[in-house]
């Protein structure tokens, strides 16, 4: 997902050619790069003593004798990412490979404070690695449910989270772990796993968040798209023309968020008299042709459609993947077919991909740890990190 400007004949670059499957041994990189196979040799032999390659056995022939394979080596280091929700954290280990070896969520409230939070999911991720043969940490990303700073990874007049409001959480996160840190917008992140998570085959990707808010990430040719100041894609707060005045913590009324997210729902259902308390029980309740719980979700689907049509008439992705709570329930999902179908250009939409995440929960905690990932294995990072052993 990311480019590099380092040298052809540098062992980072030679790296980065393997881990993204561009060779499979010394005579793809020797072919690729133009240099000897002796350079080549030299190169590789200090990636695989430095534990970043491994031999895997025998590649394809070509008529000769046939080359042996390489591959990413896992190594016992591996890259935690953590996705933070109103009131649990998943937590995902990943190897350098980019694969998940261990998984957990863990219960939070984000009533407790920036850096009791960040404490808490500090040390239920070590007792993570700890219990995944005491794996080590070399670095620990992590997601939020509000807007973010690209510039200074402060949050931005975030929804549901008192007292988060301007924090620099990777200021926080990196104290607290004094750890290589990143720190993204859970929309963003869920993009990325599910990119990732279909092998980078979708180059134009939208990823709709809908769960007990609503967000969007975009990828465009394999990166997140995130605007001047990291909040492209948030539509949580564009106003519906026909919405029922709702206020929302923009000061506005009838923004998306506070008319077609789970919370949403929970608080039309509770209104009608329903005895339910959360969205969980709202999905159950549909699940079992309850027909208040129906249609609101259908209703919350064709609204969310409705501003996405916009994205999709504009952006004209490959794709439109719907995530979150919210995408278990077929009402929702057709409601945004629905609005997608009536409102968008057949052009945009003939051969558009509307379909539920593959990644499923662990979308954001995969997501944020591979972006970091992307950052630890830059080839310039593994060419300083050879030079200083």
């Amino acid at each position: 997902m990311r480019t590099t400007n380092q040298a052809p004949h540098s062992a980072g670059e030679l790296f980065r050619l393997v881990r993204t499957g561009q060779a499979r041994s010394r005579a793809d990189l020797a072919r690729l790069t133009g240099l000897s196979p002796s350079t080549v040799a030299l190169r590789v032999d200090e990636l695989v003593t430095h534990g970043y390659l491994e031999e895997t056995g025998h590649g394809e022939s070509r008529g000769g004798r046939r080359p042996r394979a390489l591959g990413v080596r896992a190594n016992e280091s591996v890259i935690a990412g953590v996705d933070l929700g109103e009131s649990h954290a998943t937590i995902a280990l990943l190897d350098r490979r980019g694969e998940i070896v261990a998984s957990a969520i863990e219960d939070v409230t984000l009533l407790d404070g920036v850096r009791s939070v960040v404490e808490q999911v500090w040390e239920s991720t070590r007792r993570l690695a700890e219990q995944h043969d005491g794996v080590r940490v070399e670095g620990i990303a992590m997601s939020l449910p509000g807007p973010i700073d690209a510039r200074t990874s402060r949050l931005l007049a975030p929804m549901r989270m008192p007292g988060w409001n301007g924090v620099d959480v990777g200021e926080v996160l990196g104290s607290v772990t004094q750890l290589p840190f990143l720190i993204d917008n859970d929309a963003n992140a869920m993009a990325v796993g599910e990119y990732v998570e279909r092998g980078g085959t979708h180059e134009q990707l939208v990823f709709v968040k809908a769960g007990s808010g609503i967000g969007c990430g975009i990828v465009v040719e394999g990166a997140v798209y995130r605007g001047f100041r990291g909040v492209a894609g948030d539509i949580s707060h564009v106003p519906l023309h026909d919405a029922p005045a709702v206020s929302c913590s923009c000061g506005r009324v009838g923004c998306l968020d506070v008319v077609a997210s789970g919370t949403a729902i929970v608080d039309a259902l509770k209104d009608a008299g329903e005895p339910i308390d959360s969205l969980e029980e709202v999905l159950g309740l549909a699940q079992n042709a309850h027909p208040k719980a129906t249609g609101l979700l259908r209703e919350a689907g064709a609204r969310t459609g409705e501003v996405l049509a916009t994205i999709i008439n504009f952006f004209n992705p490959q794709a439109l993947i719907v995530g979150g709570r919210l995408a278990t329930a077929d009402a929702f999902v057709a409601g945004i077919r629905q609005a997608l179908y009536t409102l968008c250009l057949p052009m945009s939409t003939d051969a558009l991909e509307i379909e539920v995440s593959r990644a499923g929960a662990l979308a954001g905690a995969r997501g944020v740890g591979w972006e970091l990932l992307e950052s630890v294995l830059e080839p310039a990072r593994i060419d300083a990190a050879l030079r200083a052993v």
